[in-house]
């Protein structure tokens, strides 16, 4: 029976926020999605998790807490994306007359790697639905149980004796 260890998690947290970055620019490019401001910032942020969630499976033990907090960045970014879906048809829009922090940073990355990171949509727009959920709800599952994962292995990782030189972990 498969028994989680604190490093086995790390390692499909590394591999699942990756694989999500990677997915959404390969749909991006499959189905001509235009990816809002939002979006693009949680791609950014699925990707910084993985690579932090790889950092902490090779035993850099803040790179678990980084983890956490792109995590829970993302959940906040989908939870407002999902809530900005939810108001009626031009009652909100996610820019304002000033570009915030998130959209000056998507906007530079999109001067630099305009393939991955240009923003051509708008977030109050549901876009694709996959079983009645928008990417953005989904984002936000994905985040949820990336967080509550990471916060476990740091916790199981804490109580657990250090691993021996011989390299049983």
């Amino acid at each position: 029976m498969f028994r989680p260890t604190p490093r086995s998690i790390w390692f499909i947290l590394a591999i699942g926020g990756l694989g999500v970055a990677t997915f959404s620019v390969a749909l991006t490019e499959w189905l001509l999605l235009d990816p809002c401001h939002l979006c693009i910032f949680q791609r950014l942020l699925f990707a910084l998790a993985g690579l932090f969630a790889l950092a902490a499976a090779l035993g850099v033990r803040v790179s678990g807490y980084l983890t956490v907090v792109s995590a829970l960045g993302g959940l906040w970014s989908s939870l407002y994306q999902s809530w900005l879906q939810l108001q009626p048809p031009g009652a909100v829009n996610c820019i304002g007359s000033e570009l915030g922090p998130v959209e000056r940073l998507i906007e530079w990355l999109g001067q630099q790697a305009p393939e991955l990171f240009l923003a051509t949509g708008f977030c109050e727009d549901p876009g694709l639905e996959i079983l009645g959920l928008s990417l953005a709800n989904w984002g936000a599952i994905a985040f949820a149980l990336g967080a509550i994962a990471a916060a476990w292995a740091l916790v199981a990782s804490a109580s657990r004796p250090p691993a021996r030189a011989d390299g049983d972990d």
